[in-house]
């Protein structure tokens, strides 16, 4: 799996994220590597960078600076599904490293 050029947005978060249907995450990958900005809805701006596995899984790390003027940080695991119209849908497992830790869920679409 590719995910080179591919933009996405979130469909859904748990409460404690930062992420919003506003947020727009333009991918990037080269090899392996997955590199990502993002900004919109709470997030003043953002980057990833994660590796991804023969699957499509992605394994990465985050940072951002929020509305707030705070930068936060985090872990996150993506795993793809391919829907009907060939779009990818992203389930992904996250967790704060700053403040306080909380773990959560969000589901990203392509766009």
């Amino acid at each position: 799996m590719n995910y080179n050029n591919k933009k996405f947005c979130p469909v859904s978060n748990t409460e404690n994220g930062e992420t919003s249907s506003e947020t727009i995450f333009e991918y990037k990958q080269k090899g392996n590597i997955l590199t990502s900005i993002y900004s919109g809805g709470k997030i003043i701006k953002g980057h990833l960078i994660g590796l991804v596995d023969a699957q499509g899984n992605i394994d990465m790390s985050y940072h951002q600076v929020n509305a707030e003027g705070k930068l936060m940080t985090g872990i996150c695991n993506s795993k793809p599904e391919i829907l009907e119209n060939g779009k990818i849908r992203l389930h992904e497992k996250w967790q704060w490293t700053t403040g306080d830790n909380s773990k959560g869920n969000s589901i990203l679409e392509e766009i």
